[in-house]
Order: C-alpha cells, then sequence, then structure tokens
C-alpha cells in the first residue's frame, strides 16, 4: 500500500485520525471514488455499488 497516507487525515487540535473516504455498508471495507464514466462509490472487496446523481 504505497498511498495510505492519502486515505486519512489528522486533526492536530484534537489529535485524531478520520478516514477521508465512506466505509462499505455491505462488507466494511474502504470505498472507492470514481468520477468516470458514472460518478460513483465503489467497493473492490464485495463489489458494492453506489451511484451519484448528476444535476444538468
Amino acid at each position: 500500500m504505497a498511498h495510505v497516507h492519502k486515505l486519512y487525515e489528522y486533526d492536530y487540535s484534537t489529535g485524531t485520525i478520520k478516514l477521508k473516504n465512506k466505509k462499505c455498508p455491505r462488507c466494511g471495507s474502504i470505498m472507492a471514488y470514481h468520477k468516470k464514466p458514472v460518478p460513483r462509490w465503489h467497493c473492490g472487496a464485495c463489489g458494492y455499488t453506489e451511484f451519484l446523481e448528476t444535476r444538468k
């Protein structure tokens, strides 16, 4: 995991670590955000996908 530091952010005032991406409601893994071809959240472990609304 070369880019693990990009998945979390550290709050210096409270000393806590927060996950940037969503967690999968089905299996609990970290989900990936994809912009193309359609904006969506996708879990690589179980295949769960949430499509986002696009406003035109």
